[in-house]
């Protein structure tokens, strides 16, 4: 069975020398702080998703929108 994108998500804040994860989260950041400076933000929950999207489509490659 193939890792939660949480615990992938969270051992990479947790530990930012394991370099596994990073690229992942280092493009979903760039990418949320762009739209969150963007006004297009109507609430901070929906930065929050885009981040979790975000990672999760640059680990898996995969749409999360598909699910």
């Amino acid at each position: 069975m193939e890792e939660d994108i949480g615990k992938r998500l969270v051992r990479a804040v947790k530990d930012p020398n394991n370099i596994d994860s990073q690229e992942s989260m280092a493009k979903a950041m760039e990418l949320t702080k762009a739209y969150a400076s963007s006004g297009s933000a109507t609430h901070f929950s929906t930065v929050t998703k885009l981040f979790y999207d975000l990672f999760e489509m640059f680990e898996t490659g995969k749409d999360p929108r598909a699910k």
